[in-house]
């Protein structure tokens, strides 16, 4: 069986809990419940500075878990989780879940894969951030989850399953929300990327690249 479908196996056996799109279910400092499935919807680990501004540092998608470092490590988490959207997750025993990797070393494979992907991308968000103005930070959090969770559509667009808000992008890259207002309408109004309902699209995937690029 592939490992993937083992995972989504192993978590099946446990109840599945509703949480609603923005609450904040894990803490700092908190002692998870378990190792967290997500079945359903969207959630982002974030950080908090000492003056309250957020900065979100990872979104997870359907078929991945957390808290990462607490499962391996039983070390309690330093940041924060909020369901992006509405979310439905199945909570399983800690040593339970970490002795199910340790005798199936193709799903141990599986979540190293995740986890290596997911520092990868965190790299190239701190290059972003550290070296880019705020045009290509913005754009390179639309290349970013494009290329991470995008949905291909009709002649080539990308559209972003989760429903990012404006305050969703500004906590992301770390710049004031009405900067982030300014900078996407330029993109909307150059046609780089347009929306439909509450969610993105990346119309022109090549130019919003290059603009990313512009470090």
């Amino acid at each position: 069986m592939d490992p993937s479908k083992k995972i989504v196996k192993f978590f099946a056996q446990f109840k599945t809990h509703a949480i609603k799109k923005g609450r904040t279910f894990l803490k700092a400092g908190d002692t998870p419940r378990g190792v967290y499935f997500i079945k359903k919807g969207y959630a982002r680990i974030y950080s908090v500075s000492s003056g309250g501004k957020e900065l979100t540092l990872v979104i997870y998608q359907p078929g991945e878990f957390f808290p990462v470092v607490w499962t391996f490590t039983s070390k309690p988490s330093i940041y924060y989780y909020e369901a992006l959207s509405d979310l439905e997750i199945s909570i399983a025993p800690r040593l339970q879940f970490v002795k199910f990797t340790k005798e199936n070393p193709d799903v141990y494979e599986e979540v190293l894969r995740g986890i290596i992907e997911r520092f990868q991308n965190a790299l190239k968000r701190m290059q972003y951030l550290t070296f880019g103005n705020v045009r290509s930070r913005i754009a390179s959090v639309f290349l970013i989850y494009a290329e991470r969770f995008g949905v291909k559509k009709v002649e080539g667009e990308i559209q972003l399953p989760v429903p990012f808000t404006h305050s969703d992008i500004a906590n992301i890259v770390g710049v004031a929300r009405e900067t982030v207002s300014i900078e996407i309408k330029k993109f909307l109004d150059g046609g780089i990327i347009g929306h439909t309902g509450r969610f993105f699209i990346i119309k022109n995937k090549r130019r919003l690249a290059a603009e990313a690029s512009q470090l």
